[in-house]
């Protein structure tokens, strides 16, 4: 019982990190990465309750919604591939956020069992606090999680997680109150307003600013706030005030100020640092991992898994609309903000391959400038599931 406290508590030191964005007070705190874990969890569960599981997950629609989302089931049920026939429970969990937003078509169209297929039971729970100890004690099998927060998971438990596929790219945006910034050169000389101190958004925007000439230290002024509101209280209160905002809380956001626009989005400023770079990597957010133990156990149901997440992902970028509606229906974001940050959001399905040299790259990145946010070291060869 004591070498599991102790592993807990060394990973939750570890973990300050982007979680992805999602409601105020859920998501929105871990991509902070600034309050201590047992604080934000507190405060998070105050504010937005206990993780939902399975059925729960979902608010009751009322008969009218349930007519109105109907067309969109039905397309559901065509676009997704027949759930395996291999009888295995396979327990998901995901944040409240992007990591999640590409997995409801599949809530809605891959659960239970019925004829010998999977059963799927799924948790959104607003912190990631309460996703680590669920993989280190095996009470989740396969769960949506920070990029960094997989390669610290993998150094902790000695090889006991996998990442299957990348499911976010970079979700962090430059937004300002004025026409001033059109460029990444444009922000020297000016303050930036952010909250992520530690974490991975400090890295990706030193990353970003250093590969532009820009030294982070000495050419611009970055104040950290404690949270995403203070940013915007921030752009609000001055003219041609910036922040670094991740969505969905820059769409939560304009809709509040109208003033506020989007000057540059870090996922393609990222790309473009990265061009004809020997080592090339993309700026991430999320991943799926699963429980190496469950994955040799169950490959099958691994791979079954991984093909309706596929096509799950592909839905809900291909059909925005009806995936916002069951995204507000699993109570992530209201549909009007899932509605217009989806495709901001970057959601992806990447694996094999393309994961692993976009994967490494990225945490080599964050690993040159802190080693602690990789967990210590960079993960092994095992560290990539490959089918």
């Amino acid at each position: 019982m004591r070498k599991t406290l102790t592993l807990l508590t060394a990973l939750a030191l570890t973990v300050s990190l982007l979680a992805g964005c999602g409601a105020k007070g859920g998501a929105e705190n871990q991509a902070e990465g600034t309050k201590a874990p047992a604080e934000s969890a507190a405060e998070q569960t105050a504010e937005t309750g206990s993780s939902i599981s399975g059925e729960a997950a979902r608010k009751e629609p009322s008969t009218e919604d349930s007519a109105d989302m109907a067309p969109a089931k039905e397309l559901l049920e065509n676009s997704l591939p027949e759930s395996n026939s291999y009888g295995t429970q396979v327990r998901v969990t995901a944040l409240k956020g992007p990591t999640a937003m590409g997995m409801v078509p599949m809530m809605e169209s891959v659960t239970g069992t019925s004829n010998g297929q999977n059963t799927y039971t799924y948790t959104i729970t607003p912190s990631v606090d309460a996703v680590t100890p669920a993989l280190v004690q095996g009470e989740t099998d396969i769960a949506a999680v920070p990029a960094n927060l997989a390669s610290v998971l993998y150094n902790n438990t000695k090889g006991q997680v996998q990442v299957l596929a990348i499911n976010t790219l970079g979700v962090l945006y430059i937004a300002e109150s004025g026409e001033s910034v059109q460029s990444v050169s444009d922000l020297k000389g000016k303050t930036i307003y952010a909250s992520g101190k530690g974490a991975s958004p400090e890295y990706a925007l030193n990353y970003i600013l250093s590969a532009n000439g820009i030294d982070p230290e000495k050419d611009v002024t970055i104040e950290w706030k404690a949270e995403h509101s203070e940013c915007v209280a921030a752009l609000s209160s001055q003219e041609g005030g910036i922040a670094m905002l991740p969505q969905p809380f820059v769409t939560t956001a304009q809709a509040k100020n109208e003033k506020l626009r989007i000057a540059l989005d870090l996922t393609e400023e990222w790309d473009k640092a990265q061009e004809g770079s020997e080592t090339p990597s993309a700026m991430l957010t999320g991943v799926v991992v699963v429980r190496t133990q469950f994955a040799q156990k169950h490959p099958e149901a691994v791979n079954a898994f991984l093909d309706s997440y596929k096509a799950s992902v592909e839905y809900a970028n291909a059909n925005v609309e009806e995936t916002a509606e069951l995204i507000e229906a699993h109570d992530i974001v209201p549909a009007p903000v899932a509605r217009k940050a989806l495709p901001a959001c970057n959601i992806v399905f990447i694996e094999g391959d393309e994961m692993k040299e976009k994967l490494s790259g990225y945490l080599n990145v964050l690993y040159e400038q802190n080693p602690k946010a990789v967990g210590g070291q960079l993960p092994g060869e095992d560290f990539y599931y490959s089918r």
